[in-house]
């Protein structure tokens, strides 16, 4: 099933991401906590991608064993940085090959020590190029890309970041995910901007729920995420006591979900970090709300 047709059904919904894993010696592990998600029945999952494709073989493992095995449509994210158009060709035939229909075309990050190089001479500079790409091919992927409520780390500003978003979207993505953000008037705010600005496909919004002190440092380096004082507060009191922590984040991820419900968003992406355990937690505490 592709994804742009379950985000036209008005029912309220979640998603989940989860991540391959870097090593073969730890794909049992892995591959047991995103079956546990998928058990879950969640609208779809998304399966990430690592940096250089190194992982990318345990991404489409994992993508199809979930679509297969479980029933829950699955969607293989696919970055494009510093890797040839002959090796993205290469993916995209495997994913074809795979039964996978989903595909979030990403730029990726730009791996460690390479953040100083003349990139010029790569095939690809932007997510804009492989989208294309991914558009031309005879594959009928159902193609989305990614979105920064406040700005992307890269944009010089908003206005700026909005026109490239437009770009990306008219090359061919059916909807857009968000990145993490912790105060949905961030996300209000960017959707009255992009609709101004002419986009019109479906926005999913990303919700990380942060179970753990340490990953705060962590997920404001990788986004440049605003935390709201209220967020702040709740990991100053609570964040040297892991389960206290734990439960304090879990709630504050639900009731960011229950506000964007209630504001009409019917459908949430979910951060779940390969944790059953959150991921689980948060369905049972919208339960009568999910129906």
């Amino acid at each position: 099933m592709k994804i742009i047709d379950l985000l036209h059904d008005d029912k309220l919904s979640l998603s989940f991401e989860v991540f391959p894993p870097k090593t073969e010696s730890n794909y049992d592990s892995v591959k047991h906590a995103t079956e546990e998600i998928a058990k879950l029945h969640p609208s779809f999952m998304s399966v990430t991608y690592g940096a250089g494709g190194g992982t990318s073989k345990y991404t489409l493992d994992i993508a199809k064993n979930i679509k297969e095995r479980y029933g829950v449509p699955s969607l293989a994210h696919l970055t494009c940085v510093s890797s040839t158009r002959e090796t993205v060709h290469e993916r995209i035939r495997d994913i074809q090959s795979a039964g996978i229909r989903n595909v979030m075309a990403l730029r990726g990050d730009i791996p460690a020590g390479m953040e100083n190089e003349d990139r010029s001479h790569w095939d690809y500079q932007h997510a804009v190029e492989l989208v294309r790409e991914l558009k031309e091919s005879d594959a009928d992927f159902c193609i989305g890309g990614a979105c920064y409520p406040e700005i992307h780390p890269e944009s010089t500003n908003q206005k700026e970041d909005i026109f490239y978003l437009k770009e990306k979207v008219e090359a061919g993505c059916s909807f857009l995910t968000t990145q993490m953000f912790f105060d949905n008037n961030l996300l209000y705010n960017f959707l009255y901007k992009i609709r101004e600005a002419g986009i019109t496909v479906p926005i999913i919004p990303g919700i990380m729920p942060i179970t753990n002190g340490n990953q705060v440092d962590r997920a404001v380096k990788l986004s440049g995420s605003f935390m709201p004082q209220r967020f702040k507060s709740l990991v100053d009191k609570f964040g040297t006591t892991p389960a206290a922590m734990k439960q304090a984040g879990i709630a504050y991820a639900t009731d960011q979900i229950i506000d964007l419900f209630a504001n009409g968003i019917t459908h949430v992406h979910v951060y779940s970090m390969n944790k059953p355990d959150v991921a689980a937690a948060i369905q049972r505490n919208l339960s009568d709300i999910l129906g």
